[in-house]
């Protein structure tokens, strides 16, 4: 049990798939707890390299101990994405946190204009980021003032997207495999390329796959986690 509490502490990455609801701190402070609690240490570094939505699922890579130096390094690397966006309807949040605000035609969009709209986001572009986001604006949260009703101006952000793929196109729904540099907001992107089909969108499902070399394939569940936790104890 020494050993494994000396590897917690001097630093372990942590590959998770987050569950759908729970937030990344949800899922850090579960950790910490279930580390601490189980192998008595009393202060621990637990921390995520990358937030996802609550209503986002897949990889959140989680570091412990010494290994929280390298959060900075892992959030820089680039990130993979598997993207459903529902075409025709639009919401405040441009996911469904919030309810549909505006609905748009859909009948003009085909799969071929599909494919030449997201090729024209591929590169270095400007993206502004939702007003629910976690975007710090005078020491609040974006989240916070949208949540109120109050109007914030977010500016745009220069981001890179590395390439999207066509996955399937079955009008209103499109799955897309994206990938792209830190600091996307794969909402935002939903919204405008509805906005450039000339209609509108939202993201109905996002998951996450991969950060730089690291893949969800390889991850584990927080309740598998807790399972072997708990059987390194008893041993």
């Amino acid at each position: 049990m020494i050993e494994t509490r000396e590897k917690y502490v001097d630093g372990q990455i942590l590959l998770f798939n987050k569950a759908l609801g729970w937030t990344s701190f949800d899922l850090v402070k579960k950790v910490k707890n279930l580390l601490r609690r189980n192998f008595e240490i009393k202060k621990l570094k637990v921390g995520h390299a990358g937030t996802l939505d609550p209503l986002a699922t897949g990889l959140l890579i989680v570091c412990t101990g010494r290994a929280t130096k390298t959060i900075q390094q892992i959030q820089d690397l680039g990130k993979e994405y598997i993207a459903s966006i529902t075409l025709g309807k639009t919401t405040p949040s441009f996911d469904l946190e919030t309810d549909f605000d505006n609905e748009f035609p859909t009948s003009h969009i085909s799969k071929e204009l599909v494919e030449k709209i997201i090729s024209g986001f591929i590169g270095e572009i400007d993206q502004i980021p939702p007003v629910f986001s976690a975007k710090n604006i005078k020491g609040k949260r974006a989240y916070e003032y949208a949540r109120k009703g109050e109007v914030v101006e977010l500016k745009s952000s220069r981001i890179r997207i590395d390439s999207i793929e066509l996955l399937d196109f079955s009008s209103p729904e499109v799955r897309l495999k994206i990938k792209c540099s830190k600091g996307t907001y794969i909402r935002s992107l939903a919204r405008d390329i509805g906005y450039a089909l000339n209609s509108g969108a939202y993201l109905s499902k996002l998951i996450r796959t991969q950060i730089g070399e690291y893949h969800i394939d390889n991850a584990m569940d927080i309740f598998d986690f807790e399972k072997s936790i708990n059987k390194t104890k008893q041993i």
